[in-house]
C-alpha cells in the first residue's frame, strides 16, 4: 500500500508537499498548467512589488489632477482615488485566470517593505480568487540609524496591515537575519501570519571587472543551501502557531524528505524547476513516495516533524553543540 502524500499548509489541503515557488515558470497560464500536470500541489505566482503599485497609483493620481486643472467642473467628473481601481490589472487578471484554469491552490505574492496604503491590493487579490497570499518582505537594513527594534516593528506592522485586509491566510516570507529568529517567528504569527516561508534568498550584487560596474547576479540554489531552512524549521516546529514552508535548496527527493522530517508542511521549489523543467516534479513526488513506502510511513502527516528539535533524540544537534561536533569531525582530503 502506497503512502498518503497529502499535507496541510495554511489550512489548505495539498495533494502532496511539493509547491511551485514564485519564478518565471509561474508567470503564465500555459506554464502553470504544465506544472499542475507534472504534479505540483500549489503554485505561488511571481511577486507584485510595492513600487509597481505605488507607481501606477501615482500615475493615475497625476492624470486626474491634470484633467481637473482644465475646468473647475472637471473635478466632479473624476472619481475619488479610494473608489478608483488603480491596482495592476494584468496581475489580478492572472490570478483570476489561474483560478479558472487550475484545480490546485493559487497563491499570489505581494512584495514590499513598508506599511502603507499600497497594502490594500491584498483585498483585491482575495476578490480575484486567491486561496492565500504570500507576503514577501524584502528589506535590507543598510542605514546605521535603524535599530533592530525599528526593523522588527516594520515587519510586524506590515504583516498586521496585510493580514487585516483579508480573510484568507497570509504566509510571510522572511529573511534569516534576525538576531532572535524564534522570537520573531512567534511575533509574526501573533501579528496575523498563518504561515512562515523560510527563507527569503536575497539577490546579492557582484562587481563586473571589465565594466567596473556593480550589477545584480542571480545564482540558482544548490542542495547545500537547504540546511539553513532545515535547522530553523526543526527548531520552530511545534513552537509557533503557524504553518512552515521550506524554500531554497530542495533539488532531490532526499532534500524534500529531510525538510519534511524536520517539520516543513510543504517544500517550495524554483531553482530545480528552472534547471530541469516542470517534469522534475513527478520525479520528486515519486521518490518521496517510494522512500516513505519502504520505511513504512503511512502518511506525510505522520512523518512531518518526527526529527524536529522537540521530537529528536538529540535536540542539541540543532544548536551550538552541533557546531562544535562538525568542526571536530572534519578531516581534509589527503594532498
Amino acid at each position: 500500500m502506497s503512502a498518503n502524500l497529502r499535507s496541510r499548509y495554511l489550512g489548505l489541503e495539498l495533494k502532496n508537499p511539493i509547491v511551485a515557488a514564485a519564478s518565471p515558470l509561474t508567470s503564465s497560464i500555459e506554464s502553470l498548467k504544465r506544472l499542475e500536470d507534472a504534479g505540483v500541489a500549489a503554485v505561488v505566482l511571481p511577486s507584485l512589488f510595492e513600487e509597481q503599485i505605488e507607481h501606477e497609483e501615482m500615475a493615475t493620481h497625476n492624470l486626474m489632477l491634470a484633467g481637473a486643472e482644465l475646468s473647475p467642473e472637471a473635478r466632479g467628473f473624476f472619481p475619488e482615488m479610494q473608489n478608483y481601481n488603480t491596482g495592476p490589472d494584468n496581475y489580478l487578471k492572472l490570478i483570476g485566470e489561474a483560478k479558472q484554469a487550475l484545480s490546485v491552490p493559487v497563491i499570489p505574492s505581494l512584495n514590499g517593505y513598508t506599511p502603507g496604503g499600497w497594502t490594500h491590493i491584498a483585498k483585491q487579490f482575495e476578490q480575484a480568487g486567491a486561496d492565500a497570499i504570500e507576503l514577501n518582505i524584502y528589506f535590507l537594513a543598510t542605514d546605521p540609524e535603524d535599530t533592530s527594534t525599528d526593523i522588527e516593528k516594520r515587519y510586524i506592522d506590515l504583516v498586521a496591515s496585510v493580514s487585516s485586509m483579508v480573510s484568507i491566510p497570509v504566509a510571510v516570507k522572511v529573511s534569516p537575519y534576525f538576531s532572535a529568529m524564534a522570537n520573531m517567528a512567534a511575533r509574526l504569527a501573533g501579528a496575523g501570519a498563518s504561515g512562515l516561508v523560510l527563507f527569503n534568498r536575497f539577490v546579492q550584487p557582484d562587481i563586473l571587472l571589465d565594466e567596473l560596474e556593480v550589477a545584480p547576479r542571480l545564482v540558482l540554489s544548490s542542495s547545500d543551501e537547504l540546511r539553513l531552512a532545515l535547522r530553523w524549521i526543526a527548531i520552530l516546529r511545534g513552537r509557533v502557531q503557524a504553518s512552515l514552508a521550506a524554500t531554497g535548496g530542495a533539488h532531490t527527493p532526499e532534500d524534500v524528505l529531510k525538510l519534511l522530517l524536520a517539520g516543513a508542511d510543504c517544500v517550495m521549489i524554483a531553482s530545480s524547476l528552472l534547471r530541469k523543467g516542470p517534469n522534475h516534479v513527478a520525479a520528486l513526488v515519486s521518490g518521496v513516495e517510494k522512500w516513505m513506502t519502504k520505511r513504512e510511513y503511512a502518511s506525510v502527516e505522520q512523518m512531518k516533524g518526527s526529527l524536529s528539535q522537540q521530537a529528536c533524540p538529540d535536540p542539541a544537534a540543532f544548536e551550538r553543540t552541533n557546531y562544535m561536533k562538525a568542526l571536530m569531525s572534519y578531516t581534509s582530503d589527503p594532498v
